[in-house]
């Protein structure tokens, strides 16, 4: 790898282990939400090395859908356990049975704007002030309007004209009972840079990344993966396809790309070349031109 792309992955990780610490400098009781997912792996990576030798010093949280690849939870586990840190499950099977969300029906169900009820009740239960996560502004232009302190109102809702400013890296956690903040130690990175950040430092990722054979169906140009979560129109045939993920969240919204790209090195290359977002495989996305902001706005990370 070019020195210059080192220099740049080190002004990048020094400028998220800054914001982490200042998390766990101004909030009494911050958390990280951890998916499993590479952009949450680097997340956690970071803050690994912001308290070292020390563990980290707030808990992980996963908003789990059921509906999430095995693969990802194998791994999330495994993660967790040698990383040494808490994990805090909130489940969105757990919010259907007590009736505060509904399960959605029909072929394009999905648990995925599910999650927003179960994150805001995780978040009010545990008290936590400040809840950071791996979005970036590359993602979505909704996730672009973003702060890195990003503030939310009693009821955990996003106003994105009412953002405060942040000159010269200064972040004003300041917020009134029962509000809390929303923060993004990556919003500045690129996928690109994750990937390259991931070479670099070695961190371990789950299979789903890498190209492998996989049993999947063409939906709306998208090629989803075959299981019991996703009801098959009749004219949906399922194949063994050559596929990897580039995104690994909910299962029923979470499209993968046809790739032969088994390390990470032809994973950055194939990166450098594609001209979709990673975003762009998401048919939860798709649902509106304002889907992310709205649900943004509802509460969703």
């Amino acid at each position: 790898m070019k020195s210059y792309n080192l220099n740049h992955l080190k002004e990048l990780e020094s400028e998220a282990i800054y914001i982490v610490r200042e998390v766990a400098a101004q909030f009494e009781n911050p958390v990280l939400l951890f998916s499993g997912g590479k952009d949450s792996i680097v997340c956690a990576h970071i803050a690994k090395k912001a308290f070292h030798p020390a563990k980290i010093p707030f808990s992980l949280m996963h908003v789990d859908t059921g509906h999430n690849f095995p693969e990802t939870i194998e791994f999330r586990d495994k993660y967790v356990k040698k990383l040494g840190a808490n994990l805090i499950i909130a489940s969105v099977q757990d919010s259907i049975d007590q009736g505060k969300a509904v399960e959605e029906k029909g072929f394009n169900a999905s648990r995925n704007g599910l999650q927003t009820v179960t994150l805001l009740e995780g978040l009010d239960e545990h008290k936590f002030g400040a809840a950071m996560g791996g979005a970036r502004r590359d993602e979505e232009k909704a996730r672009a309007k973003e702060r890195f302190f990003s503030h939310r109102d009693e009821f955990g809702q996003w106003d994105p004209k009412n953002q405060r400013a942040e000159l010269w890296n200064i972040f004003n956690g300041m917020k009134n009972f029962g509000e809390n903040f929303r923060v993004f130690p990556i919003s500045n990175w690129t996928e690109m840079d994750v990937w390259q950040y991931i070479l670099a430092e070695g961190i371990e990722l789950p299979s789903l990344y890498f190209s492998h054979q996989r049993d999947c169906f063409i939906r709306d140009g998208v090629v989803m993966s075959e299981c019991d979560f996703i009801p098959q129109r009749e004219e949906e045939k399922t194949s063994e396809m050559t596929v990897r993920f580039r995104t690994i969240g909910d299962m029923t919204c979470t499209g993968a790309v046809e790739s032969d790209a088994d390390t990470i090195e032809k994973i950055i290359e194939e990166v450098a070349a594609t001209r979709t977002t990673e975003r762009g495989t998401r048919s939860d996305d798709k649902r509106s031109e304002a889907a992310m902001e709205d649900r943004k706005k509802q509460g969703y990370f």
